[in-house]
């Protein structure tokens, strides 16, 4: 799939924001904070509760105010978002959401705003970073955004079937369409199915909001055993672990910490905000794990 566009100028003395609501639990302005001090950006970040009736409102705003670097985007912005960009990456275009707003201006101040998708580079890394190899079989539970975005990043990887249980199967056309864009098999299930599907696939994204596969560790854990190995990658980091997570690990799975995503997708929101002064993406991930308290890189 084709890079974002760099939007970054390096400027300084600027700053940057994640928006969500809520958005108190947070990490990403420790994560962006650590990354900032690392590389020598000057720019302030913070947390904003932002509801979706207030962002338009939000983003009329942050036009009249000079000096923004970015945003980062979060639940339940990512679709709203969209149509109050000038103008977006082809990536948004496919998924229909964004997680990274760069605000760039010209000579006369004036701002443009455009949107990107990290979330996939997120997923990928985090799942590269676990030793997912292509061609094993993948599951994505729930049909968000996220799911969307799952579903890209799953092409890279190339799987040799994708399954996709949510609770009204009605909901899937996003990552339906996502899935025909990129050419990838997708089986659409029922919630009824995912018990079933999690033991046959070697690859799964949780996609869910916390507690949104409790019932369905509950299941896992009530039925035949599943083999050893496969890799789940919960996005949901908070309770920490999941109850998913807990049960996928007790029968000899390989879990993957939702802050993985976040870090990776962190990453590439500081080189689109910062330009020229991003050099070294390996420094700033291993700061931002000690950000956090995750094991280095």
């Amino acid at each position: 799939m084709p890079a974002a566009p760099a939007g970054g100028s390096g400027r300084s003395g600027c700053r940057a924001a994640v928006l969500g609501h809520p958005i108190g639990h947070s990490k990403s302005p420790a994560l962006h904070r650590a990354a900032y001090e690392l590389i020598g950006f000057d720019c302030s970040y913070r947390a904003i509760d932002v509801t979706p009736e207030a962002l338009p409102g939000f983003i009329r705003t942050l036009r009249s105010e000079p000096g923004w670097a970015g945003l980062s985007v979060t639940m339940p912005l990512k679709s709203a978002m969209v149509p109050l960009m000038d103008r977006t990456s082809e990536l948004v275009q496919v998924l229909g959401v964004l997680n990274t707003v760069v605000a760039e201006y010209d000579d006369g101040g004036r701002v443009s705003l455009s949107g990107h998708n990290t979330d996939v580079a997120g997923i990928i890394g985090a799942l590269r970073h676990a030793g997912v190899q292509d061609g094993a079989p993948a599951l994505i539970l729930g049909g968000g955004g996220t799911a969307a975005a799952a579903a890209a990043a799953l092409a890279s990887l190339e799987p040799s079937s994708v399954a996709l249980c949510l609770r009204d199967p009605a909901k899937a056309s996003g990552v339906e369409a996502v899935a025909a864009h990129f050419g990838i098999p997708l089986e659409v299930r029922g919630w009824d199915a995912a018990a079933e599907a999690l033991a046959e696939a070697d690859t799964v994204i949780s996609t869910l909001p916390p507690h949104g596969a409790d019932s369905l560790a509950e299941r896992l854990a009530g039925a035949p055993r599943r083999r050893p190995g496969g890799v789940l990658l919960d996005a949901a980091y908070d309770p920490w672990p999941s109850a998913i997570a807990a049960e996928w690990q007790r029968q000899g799975g390989i879990v993957v910490h939702g802050l993985e995503m976040l870090i990776y997708q962190a990453v590439e929101q500081v080189r689109l905000f910062a330009g020229e002064r991003f050099t070294n993406a390996a420094e700033v991930t291993n700061v931002m794990c000690d950000a956090v308290g995750a094991s280095r890189r």
